[in-house]
This record gives C-alpha cells, structure tokens and sequence, in this order.
C-alpha cells in the first residue's frame, strides 16, 4: 500500500526480460529484501539491491496493463516506499495495482499550476468523479474535469517539480490506478440486484 506522494525520481539502468534495475537512493534507506517500491505506481518487489539502486522482477501481466515496458534506460521513473501504517497519509491510499494506461492529451498553464488532460479508456473513467482521487504513474492527483474520453488534474509547483510529469509529452502513455472504493461499490451494488432478481 502507497499514499502517491512521491518520495524520488530515480533513473531506469537497464531493462531486461522480466527485470528493471533502477538507479535510486532515497527509497533505499530502511527498505529490505522483499519489500515493496512503486515503480511509475506499480508496486514491485525489490530482490537486489546495491549502492546505486535496486532490481525487481516485472511479471507479463503488469507489462499489459502498464507503460513499464516503454522504459529505456535513462528514463526517470517516479519512486515510493511502501506505507508505514504509523506514519500520515498524505495523498491516498494507492494500492500499486494499474488498472490500465492512458494517453497525455494536454498540458494547460493555469497560473502557476498546470492542468493536465489524459485521454483514457471508457472501463478506466468511468471509476473516477470530478474532486475524486486518481493515481497517474504512482501520483496521487485529484480529477479537477472529465468527459467521456478523457479526464483532467492539476498539478501544482511540488509535483511538477518532484515528478517525471515534466518530461512527459502529448502521446506518452502513463500508468492509472483508480480509486478502489468505486469499484467495490459497483460490485456490491451489482451482486445486491443480481440476489434482488434471483429471490
């Protein structure tokens, strides 16, 4: 489990069937064998470390559902430790599970913010609410407009400063995880008519 405030922008080393080495530091620290890094928000478990970063097994799974088979060493990648439940969750609860990808449409400054349009899958938007959370290659944002093909956040100076945002381009595929609370009630609400009709 994630908050999506991003605690470092590492470099990817190299990119081999089923692995990515990552050059990183501070998400080192206190981290062991096993544990969890949000890579780009997808939760990998670290199996190597060394003083310049780490590696994890990527399973094909995750490369269908995310952009971590566009990375090519060089490229920066958006870094996060596992939660500690002691500590104060400042964005929201992400699980490190992407749901799919969608495509930057647009950057928009809007005074000293910038608003960002994706264009996205219709099974993806339809998880998220205008003011509700979304999590955009591991960041936690909040969806400030949408329509039927795509969807918009505001990022304001710390993201777009602490984040790969800024080397991302129109065209670019990203990683999203939706809120997991819209999902769970579509399926109560679901399994409630299905026993509703059967009885």
């Amino acid at each position: 489990m994630f908050t999506g405030i991003i605690e470092e922008v590492g470099r990817v080393r190299s990119v081999r069937d089923g692995e990515l080495a990552i050059a990183a530091k501070k998400v080192l620290w206190g981290t062991n064998l096993g544990d969890s890094i949000a890579v780009n928000g997808v939760d990998l478990t670290a199996k190597q470390f060394d003083e310049d970063g780490f590696s994890a097994n990527v399973m094909p799974e995750t490369y269908r559902r995310s952009n971590l088979g566009d990375l090519k060493p060089g490229d920066p990648v958006n870094l996060e430790r596992s939660l500690q439940l002691a500590g104060r969750v400042s964005g929201h609860l992400v699980r490190g599970v992407v749901e799919a990808t969608a495509t930057v449409a647009s950057f928009t400054p809007e005074g000293e913010a910038i608003v960002a349009r994706f264009d996205a899958p219709p099974d993806v938007l339809r998880y998220m609410i205008v003011k509700g959370p979304v999590a955009i290659d591991g960041i936690s944002l909040t969806v400030v407009d949408k329509d039927d093909r795509s969807f918009a956040v505001s990022l304001v100076q710390y993201t777009q400063e602490h984040t790969n945002l800024h080397v991302r381009r129109p065209g670019d595929r990203v990683n999203i995880e939706t809120d997991i609370i819209a999902r769970y009630v579509e399926q109560m609400v679901a399994d409630r008519r299905g026993a509703a009709v059967a009885s």
